[in-house]
């Protein structure tokens, strides 16, 4: 039993070029692919992930059922993913080619049809993060990006942005130093 646990049917180093060599060609086809994140995956890119996932799992391992085995795939494409991360924030060339640059998905009220069909995202989904987002329709915005990490930024008019918190604090006081003002004004007789 101890010998399935820890006896690995492939080397190590032979573990390593197959963990590698998949590892880029899947960073390849997904930056090939497109530049939606997790949270913008629709049920067809869901089920192509959970393929994927089991399409390379032989193909990292090998012939290799062992427990040693797959720890140490773990470990290799963890490493691999580590070093590629860094890397990547290290050399900002790197970054763009690995991550990709923002793309924008509509501008000054409007869609841009070429870009959304380019990435296969769909309307309706723009519009529910626009709503999210605080804005009713696309005509609230003037910019709608696709961030390289797959997040959506929505940038609303101007008149469409929503108070917080700290705008109406402000305005508060903003209108106690005018009141101020005013009373000290009636006081001493003076006019505003």
């Amino acid at each position: 039993m101890t010998d399935d646990l820890f006896h690995t049917g492939v080397s190590l180093a032979d573990k390593a070029i197959r963990t590698v060599a998949v590892y880029l060609t899947v960073a390849a086809l997904l930056r090939i692919g497109g530049k939606r994140g997790i949270a913008q995956l629709n049920n067809f890119d869901f089920v192509v992930m959970l393929l994927m996932s089991n399409v390379v799992q032989n193909a990292i391992i090998g012939p290799d059922n062992s427990l040693a085995g797959g720890l140490a795939g773990v470990v290799i494409l963890m490493a691999v993913n580590a070093v590629v991360v860094r890397f990547a924030a290290a050399v900002p060339m790197v970054g763009r080619l690995v991550e990709g640059s923002p793309v924008v998905l509509a501008r000054d009220g409007h869609y841009l049809t070429s870009a959304l069909r380019r990435l296969g995202v769909r309307q309706a989904d723009l519009d529910v993060t626009i709503q999210l987002r605080g804005g009713t329709t696309v005509a609230d915005t003037s910019l709608v990006r696709l961030e390289p990490g797959g997040a959506v930024l929505v940038r609303l008019r101007p008149e469409e942005e929503t108070a917080e918190r700290g705008d109406v604090q402000e305005l508060h006081t903003r209108l106690d130093r005018i009141e101020r003002k005013l009373d000290a004004l009636s006081r001493t007789g003076g006019s505003p």
